[in-house]
């Protein structure tokens, strides 16, 4: 692990240094200096030297310039990379542990992580030593050491987990491994954030110290992950971004997006001087807030930095109406009064105007398309009313009453249960009772797990008629078991009856927090289609909700994975192994679960009681190549030479005896000067020198022509016989489409990833070439945002002609398998015989280019029917697939010089090979641009009956 981080690409070049001695003796030799003559010619004739002079010798300093200027050539040829490997583990030939932390704080600097951890694992192998990798997220389970390349082919399924790590529930399992192999080697490539177990760091002091372990913690200084708490309904909807130090990312923005990932609203963030902690609020109308589905820090592609929100985080719009008069409808005395202080910090309360009689009141909450109506104290209403609140509640509203002296003299249909007339008191001047507290509340209530107050009193109720199914409708009850809250499902609502009033006159409840707790679990049945009781007096269960849609580590939603299991309707935990966050249940009736719970916040890991621990970070993975370097210094070095030999050849002085006759001589003249000038601003203006390869325009964001013109477009690579290929290839496809399909693109663009902007093209041709340094992280994020949105990208690894099926992966292979680590690449499968690919302009049945040896790869489809159900002619899906990955060489069969002969031999004997190339092409651009609208071919049995005829 310490040796020497520098490789060649090229090593045999190395052998040319060998000829620097011979070059030294051929270098010291150089011819006489030019002497400068003046006329007439007897002058020339006296002036002659009868003897014959001899070479001069090269001066040292030119010499040695000259050296160094060929080594630096030759090093350069020879491909040297530094490879810094950091830290690293202690050296020695011991089994090597590797703990990778990939829990919610690594996706952000995942690439880093993964570079570090093969470094690592790579150094082993050099020294011989077995490895043994953990991943600290992952389900608990045994691990032994085993070769490098094992644990390499490990590491690169190991993916970060949507879930904070456990790294606590492993040490057993670490404390078995060192128990096999003493005196083992530990690095630890942690995130910095402490997680969710505690005492990880002291319990693996001690083992490292019974057994003499060497620990080797690789971290970034400050953990650079940022998270997203909360999502709580207020008078906003409120979250907390989260970071576990001041790490410089002050600033950012938190961004509201809907079910199909539409953008709602943004919020920016801005964390105080060495906060942690940062709220925003997102003040939106209530249409608005109840279509958000999720919260996420833009940029921050970690679940732990998203919020999903279901029917328990949305905005209930509620409508108080009250029965009494107007002089008993004043602040501190009204019912209203006392709910909407109650129901404001979770729902958006509408009141009647004043003056309104209670049939208006109602029919103007109803006409605004409440989702609750609280009646409190309202008596018998009219039909015509009456039957608007019981269409209401059939369709799916939720009625909340309160008691009071009118419905306690009424018969009003619309309540849970049957009322007696009048009412009971408790604890008045006539009674012998004494207030009476609540009771706590059944397991199967919907207010289960909130505690009574026990100095909460009633001392008025209405009773209800005891009935066989009033203990199935009864939520909560008096010490004596006369209910206080009772509720029915009627049609696809609900009715709610509080047998107390709303405000202070019967009982103290409203001055209470149960008060509230209750009235937020009630109002959040809201449209839930939450069955309140049985009806047949047996205890309700909590439903079960199976995974519907599951966060992977990065953020991203999709199908759920075969570990995930069900959770309880009533569910409100962190994510776990078992239950990973996402949506669980029926869109229209299901919960949310989250990586974070809403008072979880993230604490920097403590490593300073770890005795011995040697610290390192995780920048020292990075490569570097040093190529262009030596290139450049050599170049300078012969520009030095060359000017040196100007100035001794006397070129550069003023002449001989100082007559002006050198180049700084001549430039004493004007016009001379002048045009020297002249020559210098034309060499460094902008037009002078190519901005972009010819037939290549790189196009710019904000390119309105890019905007307004359909073009293809091919990435740059650095390497110039490739890139001339991908021109060529793309321009020749380009004058194909225009001639023999409605298409007429422009001209081919070439695009850096990351610095370009991709919307502009539907297809992005990428050639890999296996020498070239790996694409940054922002031009890999670009990329997945571009295949996400409905791109194409299709990559051709060109080596068909040396892969073999079974072999080992080719350098292109393997450069493209490390690109492709981070970006979520759906499951590929070869092109199927009956895809749209297939049959999108031309029919076709293999897609060959330079080779005809390569498969084809594009997503996976779902599986033909197997149901007897007829086989559709095109198995599809909805949208077109993200990525093309192919090794024949695509580019270099369509690829024709400007006089229309072909620039690339084919290899196969197929003389129609190269058609066939073009008519693989045409149907990808044509497939790409009209998506798949040939495998809906639902009239194809009819048209062919037809036919028949």
């Amino acid at each position: 692990m310490f040796g020497v981080p520098l490789t060649f690409a090229a090593p045999l070049a190395l052998a040319a240094l060998a000829a620097l001695p011979a070059l030294w003796f051929l270098l010291r030799v150089t011819p006489p200096r030019a002497r400068r003559i003046e006329f007439p010619p007897l002058a020339l004739v006296a002036d002659l030297m009868p003897k014959r002079e001899t070479p001069a010798r090269t001066p040292p300093w030119l010499l040695l310039l000259r050296i160094l200027a060929a080594a630096c050539l030759i090093l350069a040829v020879s491909g040297p990379v530094w490879n810094p490997a950091g830290i690293g583990a202690a050296a020695g030939r011991t089994p090597l542990l590797v703990l990778l932390d990939n829990g919610i704080g690594t996706a952000h600097d995942w690439r880093d992580r993964l570079r570090a951890a093969t470094d690592e694992i790579e150094g082993a192998a050099r020294e011989g030593r077995p490895v043994a990798l953990l991943p600290t997220a992952d389900p608990v389970a045994a691990f032994e050491a085993k070769a490098p390349a094992a644990a390499l082919e490990r590491l690169r399924a190991v993916q970060p987990r949507p879930i904070l790590t456990d790294r606590a529930a492993h040490l057993p399992q670490i404390a078995t491994f060192l128990d096999r192999t003493p005196n083992a080697a530990i690095v630890w490539i942690s995130d910095g954030i402490e997680d969710a177990g505690t005492g990880f760091s002291k319990s693996l002091s001690e083992l490292m110290t019974k057994h003499g372990t060497a620990l080797t913690v690789l971290k970034a200084e400050q953990p650079p992950a940022l998270a997203l708490a909360g999502g709580e309904a207020g008078g906003q909807l409120k979250a907390h971004v989260l970071r576990a130090a001041p790490n410089g990312r002050d600033a950012g923005v938190v961004r509201a997006l809907d079910l199909k990932g539409l953008p709602l609203a943004e919020m920016p963030f801005t964390f105080e001087p060495a906060a942690t902690e940062a709220e925003i609020g997102f003040d939106l109308p209530v249409e608005i807030r109840n279509t958000i589905a999720r919260l996420e820090v833009a940029g921050e592609r970690s679940a732990g930095a998203v919020v999903l929100m279901d029917e328990r985080g949305k905005r209930r719009r509620v409508g108080l109406v009250f029965g009494g008069t107007a002089d008993q409808a004043q602040p501190l005395l009204a019912p209203t009064y006392y709910l909407s202080r109650a129901l404001t910090p979770f729902a958006d309360v509408q009141q009647s105007r004043g003056g309104q009689g209670t049939a208006e009141a109602i029919g103007q909450m109803l006409d605004n398309q409440v989702t609750v109506l609280v009646l409190a104290d309202v008596g018998a209403l009219d039909d015509k009313t009456l039957g608007r609140v019981e269409k209401f509640v059939d369709e799916g509203g939720l009625l909340l009453r309160f008691a009071g002296p009118r419905l306690a003299a009424g018969n009003d249909p619309l309540v849970p249960v049957r009322l007696r007339r009048g009412g009971r008191n408790l604890g008045g001047t006539l009674s012998w009772d004494n207030p009476k507290t609540v009771a706590d509340f059944p397991p199967e209530s919907p207010f289960a797990g909130l505690k009574p107050p026990a100095d909460i009193g009633v001392r008025r109720q209405i009773l209800a008629e005891p009935d066989g199914d009033l203990p199935a409708k009864t939520w909560a009850s008096l010490q004596d078991g006369t209910p206080v809250v009772t509720a029915e499902k009627r049609g696809q609502g609900l009715l709610v009856l509080f047998h107390v009033t709303a405000d202070t006159t019967w009982s103290n409840l409203p001055l209470s927090g149960l008060f509230v707790d209750m009235l937020r679990r009630v109002v959040g049945m809201a449209g839930s289609g939450a069955k309140p009781a049985t009806g047949d007096g047996s205890q309700a269960k909590a439903a079960v909700l199976a995974p519907r849609l599951t966060l992977d580590g990065f953020g991203a939603l999709g199908s759920p994975p075969a570990s995930a299991t069900a959770v309880s309707a009533d569910y409100g935990d962190r994510a776990t192994h078992d239950h990973p966050p996402g949506f669980y249940g029926p869109a229209e009736d299901g919960i949310s679960v989250n990586a974070l719970k809403a008072d979880d916040r993230l604490k920097p890991l403590d490593i300073s009681g770890i005795a011995g621990a040697r610290i390192g970070g995780l920048g020292g993975a990075e490569t570097l190549d040093l190529r262009a370097v030596l290139f450049s210094l050599a170049l300078a070095l012969l520009i030095l030479d060359t000017l040196a030999g100007l100035w001794l050849g006397g070129f550069l002085g003023r002449g001989r005896g100082g007559s002006g006759n050198g180049l700084i001589g001549r430039l004493r003249s004007r016009p001379a000067l002048i045009a020297f000038f002249a020559v210098g601003l034309f060499a460094l203006s902008p037009s002078a020198s190519p901005a972009r390869a010819e037939g290549g325009p790189s196009v710019r964001a904000g390119n309105t022509e890019s905007a307004l013109i359909t073009r293809l477009a091919y990435v740059t690579t650095g390497d110039e016989a490739v890139d001339t290929a991908s021109r060529s290839g793309l321009s020749g496809l380009t004058q194909v489409l225009a001639a023999r399909t409605a298409l007429e693109p422009g001209e081919p663009a070439a695009i850096d990833p990351a610095k370009d902007e991709l919307a502009f093209y539907p297809l992005i041709y990428w050639p890999i070439v296996a020498g070239r340094p790996q694409p940054s992280e922002a031009a890999i994020r670009k990329i997945d945002a571009f295949m996400r949105n409905g791109g194409t990208v299709i990559f051709d690894t060109r080596d068909a002609q040396v892969a073999r099926p079974g072999g080992p992966p080719t350098p292109e292979g393997l450069y493209l398998r490390k690109m492709l680590a981070t970006l979520e690449v759906p499951e590929l499968e070869p092109i199927p015989s009956d895809h749209v690919l297939t049959k999108a302009f031309y029919l076709v049945d293999t897609f060959p280019g330079r080779y005809t040896t390569g498969q084809t790869w594009v997503e996976a489809l779902p599986p033909a029917p197997t149901d007897g159900a007829e086989r559709r002619p095109a198995r599809a899906g909805d949208g077109v697939t993200p990525i093309i990955i192919t090794g024949n060489d695509l580019a270099a069969a369509w690829a024709f010089s400007k006089d229309g002969a072909p620039l690339y031999p084919m290899s196969g004997g197929d003389q129609r090979q190269r058609e066939m190339a073009f008519r693989g092409g045409v149907n990808i651009v044509i497939y790409t641009l009209t998506g798949n609208y040939k495998a809906d071919q639902v009239h194809v049995p009819a048209l062919l009956e037809r036919l028949g005829q």
